[in-house]
This record gives C-alpha cells, sequence and structure tokens, in this order.
C-alpha cells in the first residue's frame, strides 16, 4: 500500500517531479523512490539489549572512506536489489538491513561490527504502480561465516511477516540476528538474549550497491569490515531454500547445518576458553525447539553429516576421541584450542 501510495502521488506531480522520482542512483533497476518504500515497508523491528555495552546501532560519517561514528542513534541502513524470482513473469527484490555497530564489545571483541538480516519480496504484478509486495523469505545472520554460524532461513509466513517487517532478535554484545527469541542460545554459547526492548529507529538511510554508493556511503569499501562482501552476495540461494521447503511450514532452518556439532562442543567449553572445533560427523538426529513468542519450530536435520547437538556426557567423549576420565579435564593430544567469534 505504501510502495502504490508513492508512485500514484509521482503522477499526479510536475514533469520535473517526476523525473525526480524515477532517478535510480545506483543503477541497478530500481528507482530511488521504489527502493526507499520497499525498504520502509518491510523494516524489521529490532530487540536490542536494553545494557548493550555497545549501546545502539550507530550513524556513520558521509562522504568518508574510513567507517567513522557520527552517533549512537538507532540508524538502520538499507540495500534493495532485483533478484530472480520463482517466476519470470513477476518482480522479486532482495533487501538487505544492517545494523551497523561501533564495536563487538561480547567475548573476543572487535572494533566495528557489521550485522544484518535479509528479506525476499516479490511483486503481485509487473505494473509497479498497482503492484502490492509480499515477503516471501527470512534471512538473519548470526556469526555468519564462522564455526559459530547459526544463521537461519524461513518463509515469511512462519513469522507472520509476509506484508511488513519481521521481529528480530539482537544478542547484546556479539549483535548476532535471531528471527525466534528462544534461539538466541544456539552457536558457540556467547549469545543470551536477556532484558530486551524493542530498537526506537532512527534513519533509515540507503547504501545503494557496491560499486555506486548513495547517500555518501563511501565507507562501505573500507578493508576495516566485510560490509562490501555482504552487500555483493545473496541470502537466498537455491540450496537453503531447497532444503527449507522439504521442511514442515512451521520450520525455521538453518542456513549451514552442518555446522552445529563442532558448536555443542566450543559452548560446552567456552567456560575455560578450551574451543575444540570437533564433531560428531557420523551421528544424525534433528532438533526442535519451541519458538515461545512465535510458536514455530527449528529444524536442523538437512543434510547427510548429520547435525547431533548432544550434551551428553558419553557422546562429548565420542566426538572428543578421549578417555571417560580424561573427559573435561584436558584435550586430545592432537586437537588444538580455539577461539569462538
Amino acid at each position: 500500500m505504501l510502495i502504490a501510495t508513492v508512485l500514484r502521488n509521482a503522477t499526479a506531480q510536475e514533469p520535473e517531479q517526476k523525473t525526480q522520482i524515477a532517478i535510480d542512483s545506483d543503477q541497478d533497476g530500481m528507482s530511488d523512490a521504489l527502493e526507499q518504500a520497499l525498504l520502509m515497508q518491510f523494516a524489521p523491528t529490532f530487540m536490542v539489549g536494553r545494557h548493550d555495552c555497545s549501546e545502539i546501532p550507530a550513524e556513520f560519517a558521509q562522504n568518508i572512506e574510513t567507517p567513522t561514528v557520527t552517533a549512537e542513534d538507532g540508524t538502520i541502513y538499507g540495500q534493495v536489489f532485483p533478484a530472480k524470482s520463482s517466476s519470470d513473469d513477476l518482480p522479486a527484490a532482495e533487501i538487505h538491513y544492517y545494523h551497523l555497530w561501533k564495536r563487538d564489545c561480547g567475548p573476543h571483541g572487535h572494533p566495528l561490527d557489521t550485522e544484518h538480516v535479509a528479506v525476499l519480496v516479490s511483486a503481485s504484478d509487473r505494473d509497479l504502480g498497482s503492484a502490492k509486495w509480499k515477503a516471501v523469505y527470512w534471512y538473519a545472520a548470526a556469526h555468519e561465516n564462522t564455526v559459530c554460524d547459526v544463521s537461519q532461513i524461513t518463509r515469511a509466513s512462519t513469522i507472520h511477516a509476509e506484508a511488513n517487517g519481521a521481529r528480530v532478535w539482537i544478542s547484546p554484545g556479539k549483535h548476532a540476528s535471531y528471527l525466534n527469541e528462544t534461539l538466541c542460545q544456539a552457536g558457540c554459547g556467547a549469545d543470551k538474549c536477556v532484558e530486551m526492548v524493542a530498537l526506537r529507529t532512527g534513519k533509515m538511510i540507503n547504501l545503494g550497491e557496491s560499486g555506486h554508493p548513495m547517500n555518501g556511503s563511501v565507507f562501505i569499501a573500507s578493508s576495516e569490515w566485510p560490509l562490501m562482501d555482504k552487500m555483493s552476495n545473496t541470502n537466498f540461494p537455491p540450496g537453503p531454500i531447497a532444503r527449507l521447503n522439504q521442511l514442515p511450514d512451521t520450520d525455521i532452518a538453518w542456513f549451514n547445518p552442518g555446522k552445529h556439532p563442532a558448536q555443542q562442543i566450543i559452548a560446552d567449553s567456552s567456560s575455560t576458553e578450551q574451543v575444540i572445533a570437533g564433531g560428531a560427523s557420523h551421528t544424525t538426529s534433528s532438533l526442535s525447539k519451541a519458538g515461545t513468542s512465535t510458536d514455530v519450530a527449528i529444524s536442523v536435520a538437512l543434510d547427510g553429516t548429520g547435525n547431533a547437538l548432544q550434551k551428553s556426557y558419553s557422546h562429548t567423549k565420542h566426538a572428543l576421541g578421549v578417555s571417560a576420565r580424561h573427559v573435561g579435564e584436558t584435550l586430545h593430544p592432537h586437537q588444538k584450542p580455539v577461539k569462538p567469534e
């Protein structure tokens, strides 16, 4: 409805104003006005820690290549670009929402923190002046591309976010994104969503595209953070979508299911920082976690290696390959401790 209103207003304006509406600053085939309307329609509600040690998401200085915080004010950055639809007859778009932080202040923290969620949306018809847009899938990045990766993907209908934004929980300190509050206990044990409050979002700023930044966002290309890589990749490749579509409509799926055996061992060892990236690769099982706020489940039995999340003493012993008397006391002679993100 918001998009149709924006476009209808454009037709009622003077010719020079119509030209302004049709501007495509990032040269991706979608007008600036349409991109902004989509960003606003599907903007998530972010639940953040009341006492997060990095305050709230930050705004960064325009036209400066080095990421430079100007205010911690709840600014959210967006990116909208055309996507391949399941039907070639209908336009589709992928929308990324970046919550950028001054620092990761959790265990093994570091300056700057680049986190995001994404949504795949589809138009009801090819006439964008009258088309209604609907979300099809949502994605939440959590410790993306690390051994602790617990990023998730789900159908928009599962989390009741087809016509509007999803509710997303952001773990205090580490700022991993979760599509369900209960899932904030997953991964390598560093996340725990407590004393959460809805973020009062500040500005919604369109970053544009990597080769054509908008609104002075030249900092996207900085080597000080992985923002450029996140902007260059789709979060809805065929593989994870195919796995998700084999699951019940009530499920949220791990985006990278094969990493979870190692994560449980890391979580069990994190209190002493003796972190072991081993895995029970020959076991298979599935875990369903009831989501108390959305009444959904998460299924992680998605690949041939299995996704055993075993907390028992005997399975930990088997995974590490050590005798019972040494479990919890020492590492296997050939295993080296590593630290989670």
